[in-house]
């Protein structure tokens, strides 16, 4: 339970296997403004690195405030409808013309 009021409420959305995906996912919440913690076992972040197994599961963590739209963001890159700026960038330019120096 929160002892001060003002502080927000924490909420896990998304388990997810490894340091990759737990990674990406951050990054991604991150970069639409929404914190994030990442938690993990603490066996599974050892000397000997853990990747498969219930101690490489990492707990994405973020504020109850934001719950629906990192569900939503995780969902999609999840179902790979997310793209970057730059893969539009190049097929835009796939689409120009050569301009003749002649």
């Amino acid at each position: 339970m929160n002892k001060n009021p003002n502080e927000p409420k924490w909420e896990c959305v998304e388990t997810v296997s490894g340091d990759l995906y737990s990674e990406l996912i951050r990054g991604l919440l991150e970069s639409s403004g929404i914190p994030v913690i990442l938690s993990q076992e603490g066996a599974g972040r050892s000397a000997y690195h853990v990747t498969v197994g219930p101690l490489s599961e990492v707990e994405i963590i973020v504020p109850s405030e934001f719950r629906e739209k990192a569900k939503e963001l995780i969902d999609d890159f999840f179902a790979g409808r997310l793209e970057s700026q730059d893969e539009d960038d190049h097929q835009d330019d796939s689409n120009v013309e050569s301009i003749d120096q002649g």
